[in-house]
């Protein structure tokens, strides 16, 4: 196992997923969150880069499970943190398959 048991990517750059929402409150409020919750050395939280899936953001992915989360809004995060991050149950309405591996930019992407 590797250095922390929860590791999230939330996508902070890119031409789409910054003006999608507040990439950085999102970064900000899990890493808050961990702290709060005890967690500070079993949850790490970075920022990413682009995960090509321009269209569907803000974005982020948690691993172990590579779970993916697509157009996250703030009021979504304590759901996410809670049920997932915290206990290990996927938020199932935010998860994002797209069904097609690699990138799925979608027309109306910035």
């Amino acid at each position: 196992m590797g250095q922390y048991t929860t590791h999230v990517f939330v996508c902070t750059s890119g031409d789409d997923c910054p003006v999608r929402g507040d990439v950085e409150a999102i970064v900000k409020y899990l890493r808050g969150e961990a702290v709060k919750a005890g967690l500070k050395d079993d949850v790490r939280v970075n920022k990413a880069g682009c995960f090509s899936q321009c269209g569907h953001g803000p974005m982020m992915v948690v691993y172990p499970e590579n779970v993916w989360y697509a157009g996250v809004k703030e009021s979504d995060l304590p759901e996410i943190f809670e049920s997932h991050i915290k206990n290990g149950t996927p938020v199932r309405r935010l998860v994002y398959d797209p069904g097609v591996k690699g990138a799925n930019k979608t027309q109306d992407a910035h």
